[in-house]
């Protein structure tokens, strides 16, 4: 491999992360795979491999292969189970070592960014792992404060002010230092990505954005005073808008991007139009990470069934980071 890779993490062994990637990997140009490399479990990836009837050459990462041959950077981990659809504390470590890997290599120049297959949040934490997903721990391996999760598709763009915590921490969050930071981390990212002058959305926290107080005084006392702030910045930001119509606007062309107050408000209306397709891309750390937006399907692992289209996207994605790290 001549120059750095864009390094995949399998996700999960007993998810099907092994096998959207080896069905990803088989539909690109030979010549392509060697822009890559998959940190994981090599014979779960042959396990995959087989599952899906797939003619993909595998090789250790560093060693000599030939063309078309897939690098594989194999982390062996004790207790496997050595099938798909298990729930294993031992997958959580593997889990996690593969990230950390991951990190490692891109923190050392190693590899240029990470693209992610799902892990399970439960074997991660019955690990002793205890993050809310690839977000949180991304963000304690790189010693980041904040981090940031954006949902990305072709016609709609959600950046989360929270993801993973209950709705009433969700909207204790919403500060007018939060949402400022969101706004400011949604702008320079679109910026990155080629779009001048980002166009930006926050949507509000309650019914109608409260009704001027009749629902709650959140918008106006949480979320305006960040919007107003960003204004003041130069950024291109509307809002607080009502959550239940900011989505279709922002879908039809309105805007580039819209904040989200919490989980499943963004998360909603983007699978709703994108659920194939989507992108989960982690903001604000010192690295770039991207992921397919599924989980890890226990019950479709190791049928050859599971669809690898978001993790075509994911690699899009992942090249067009790669394309702009001087931009970061």
């Amino acid at each position: 491999m001549s120059k750095s890779p864009i390094v995949i993490t399998m996700g999960d062994p007993s998810g099907v992360g092994a096998e959207v990637t080896v069905k990803a990997m088989a539909t690109l140009p030979e010549k392509d795979r060697a822009d890559y490399a998959v940190i994981g479990d090599l014979d779960t990836l042959e396990r995959a491999k087989l599952a899906c009837n797939l003619d993909l050459p595998l090789h250790i990462y560093g060693q000599e292969a030939p063309a078309g041959s897939l690098a594989i950077v194999h982390i062996p981990v004790d207790g496997l189970p050595g099938k798909f659809g298990v729930l294993s504390p031992a997958c959580g470590e593997a889990s996690y070592q593969y990230i950390k890997k991951a990190v490692e290599m891109v923190q050392a120049g190693e590899a240029l960014c990470i693209v992610t297959a799902p892990i399970n949040k439960e074997a991660l934490n019955a690990a002793g792992h205890h993050f809310d997903g690839h977000t949180g721990m991304l963000a304690h391996l790189t010693g980041s404060d904040s981090s940031w999760m954006l949902l990305a598709s072709e016609t709609l763009n959600v950046l989360h002010v929270s993801t993973h915590v209950s709705l009433k921490t969700a909207i204790e969050r919403s500060t007018p230092e939060r949402v400022l930071a969101t706004i400011r981390t949604g702008h320079r990212h679109l910026k990155r990505m080629g779009i001048e002058n980002p166009r930006i959305a926050v949507a509000g926290i309650n019914p109608h954005c409260g009704e001027n107080g009749l629902f709650g005084n959140e918008d106006d006392v949480n979320i305006l005073p960040g919007v107003e702030a960003a204004k003041k910045e130069g950024i291109n930001v509307v809002g607080p808008i009502p959550a239940d119509t900011v989505y279709y606007r922002a879908h039809t062309g309105a805007f580039d991007l819209v904040i989200a107050q919490y989980h499943d408000q963004g998360h909603i209306p983007i699978k709703l139009i994108a659920f194939d397709s989507a992108v989960n891309v982690s903001l604000g750390l010192p690295i770039d990470r991207c992921s397919v937006d599924h989980g890890t399907a226990f019950d479709l692992a190791g049928t050859g069934n599971a669809k690898h289209v978001n993790m075509l996207s994911a690699l899009d994605y992942g090249s067009k980071l790669a394309a702009t790290f001087s931009k970061r």
